[in-house]
């Protein structure tokens, strides 16, 4: 799938959500080099909990955010962490239901609640089948080195890519998402503390207050 697209979440935006395809490279480990042309993107977990940190271009700013992602029910949690104080920032939890089509924006103080239709469709947190092998490469030092793989939508006939996909090669985990136009990056997400599976699928069940949640989105900002 390429040409892809940031989706609506956390801070506005819930960059590249992610068909894991299983290729003979999982099994390929540090220190040996293949030809790019033998590369297959690796099957990656469809249900796991992490932490990511998104950087948008609009804002210039960085959020944090604890995430639960269900590939197979096509569900994400995005939970907004505070690591400093803010004057007048307002933290939400997100809940996109893909299946559904609605995401729902609640304020953690009040659980004031938004109902917001998701006209995009899903689009798994993932490495495209037909994505562009770019390199292999293992990050940290001696005695702490962990392989990964760099993927892209980059085509022979295009001078640059739009998305850069980086996983780890043993798991295929996701390490980090990176979207450009005209050369800039507007959005990049690092991911990171990935645990497998979803501790508590309840997190996907919006609060009470969401039965009569408004239609308009919530400002982050105090109003």
């Amino acid at each position: 799938m390429l040409g892809r697209a940031p989706l609506l979440g956390a801070g506005g935006l819930l960059g590249g959500l992610w068909v894991w395809v299983l290729g003979s490279l999982c099994s390929i480990g540090a220190g040996i080099w293949v030809s790019p042309g033998t590369q297959r993107p690796c099957q990656a977990p469809q249900q796991w909990e992490g932490r990511q940190v998104m950087y948008q271009q609009s804002s210039g700013l960085n959020s944090r955010a604890l995430l639960s992602y269900d590939g197979l029910n096509q569900r994400v949690r995005v939970l907004d962490e505070r690591k400093a104080l803010i004057p007048c920032k307002r933290l939400f939890e997100y809940i996109l239901l893909y299946k559904d089509g609605v995401m729902f924006q609640i304020e953690q103080a009040t659980k004031q609640c938004s109902k917001i239709t998701l006209t995009d469709p899903w689009d798994p947190l993932d490495i495209p089948q037909n994505s562009t092998f770019e390199d292999q490469y293992s990050i940290g030092g001696p005695q702490e080195q962990i392989t990964v793989q760099e993927w892209s939508d980059r085509k022979s006939a295009r001078s640059y890519e739009t998305w850069i996909g980086i996983y780890t090669v043993k798991d295929c985990y996701p390490v980090q998402e990176t979207f450009t136009k005209n050369y800039s990056v507007i959005l990049s997400t690092r991911f990171f503390d990935i645990q497998l599976g979803i501790k508590d699928p309840s997190v996907f069940i919006p609060p009470s207050t969401c039965q009569t949640a408004q239609l308009e989105r919530m400002n982050q900002d105090c109003v």
